[in-house]
């Protein structure tokens, strides 16, 4: 078990050391579940008063909020408390899963793909023909790479992923359980006696930059043609879809169970709330908020916020809310 003196971690985090603590610091641990030993975050005011009844040795606090350390109990004054606390988390990270041997005997390799140096390829794995993988990629058991795909050093594939043909993927990736990549996009057409419908092939691709991350049980299309694209730095949440020929800019966010109908275009920065969805042809523009839960129906303009279904600017959405309450009281 990884542990530290408090002294340790301020020289990680570089922030002031306000009291003291003999406790040696196991772990990190919410506020109210922390014990002796533990170190937790205070990021708002109304988590101050939380803090004397908290029986954690330690706490990462916000350089503006006002707070007493107490009795054998240290605090470090940060800028932010949030990000303080994740280079904890990362300092007290546990091991990953050990591979006993650099490419499992169970793995099925084509002769034809290329291994980079450092790779580690797990039980079940299946690498296709003409397959590169750069230096250091981790896959683990029972994950699928399908022919004629790259993937760039340095990233990591958790178990049940399947990686279809032709697909990019770029340097710093991190694909979670059962993520899909390059399965068909959804594209069917009423045949012409009416009577059912015909499949559209999907001969495209899917290229994915660098350090992008993708949830667990998330899915991204190929493209009906050329290629759906997803920028360097973006982050995907579990169980999202991203349908045939999107884009993505830069360092998008996209939260639980949203979801990218055919075709949609978001420029750098946008954050899509859990469980919104967007309309097929529809353009977000850099810097773009949409609430949970929303539905966009058209192109949003770069820097709004909107919210509801259909989503709409969300001053105007909260003031018809506040409108519908005062109604429901008459």
């Amino acid at each position: 078990m990884k542990s530290f003196t408090i002294a340790q971690i301020n020289t990680i985090l570089q922030g002031e050391l306000v009291g003291s603590t003999s406790e040696t610091i196991t772990g990190p641990e919410e506020l109210q579940k922390a014990k002796t030993g533990h170190i937790t975050f205070i990021g708002s005011s109304k988590y101050v008063s939380r803090w004397k009844d908290s029986k954690a040795s330690a706490a990462i606090v916000n350089a503006n909020l006002e707070v007493e350390p107490g009795e054998n109990r240290a605090l470090i004054k940060v800028k932010n408390a949030d990000l303080a606390m994740a280079k904890v988390l990362e300092a007290f990270e546990p091991e990953s899963p050990v591979f006993d041997t650099d490419i499992h005997p169970t793995a099925v390799v084509h002769e034809t793909a290329q291994i980079g140096e450092g790779c580690k390829i797990g039980a079940n794995c299946y690498i296709g023909k003409d397959v590169v993988l750069g230096d250091g990629v981790v896959l683990y058991p029972n994950v699928t790479i399908l022919d004629d795909t790259a993937i760039g050093k340095g990233s990591v594939i958790w178990s049940g992923t399947v990686i279809r043909e032709r697909c990019e993927i770029g340097q710093g990736c991190i694909f979670h359980n059962n993520v899909s990549i390059g399965a068909d996009g959804f594209g069917y057409r009423p045949s012409d006696d009416g009577r059912g419908l015909v499949k559209i092939p999907q001969i495209g691709t899917v290229i994915i930059g660098n350090d992008v991350e993708i949830g667990a049980n998330s899915c991204v299309d190929r493209g009906k043609f050329s290629a759906t694209i997803i920028g360097d730095n973006c982050k995907i949440d579990n169980q999202v879809q991203i349908a045939h020929n999107c884009i993505m800019g830069k360092s998008c966010i996209m939260a639980g169970h949203s979801g990218l109908a055919g075709s949609v275009t978001l420029g750098d920065g946008v954050i899509i709330g859990g469980s919104a969805s967007i309309k097929d042809h529809t353009t977000l523009h850099s810097g773009v908020t949409v609430g949970a839960g929303s539905g966009v129906v058209g192109d949003v303009a770069a820097g709004k916020t909107v919210l509801g279904y259909p989503a709409q600017d969300s001053r105007e959405m909260l003031k018809q809310w506040v409108m519908m309450r005062k109604l429901a009281k008459q």
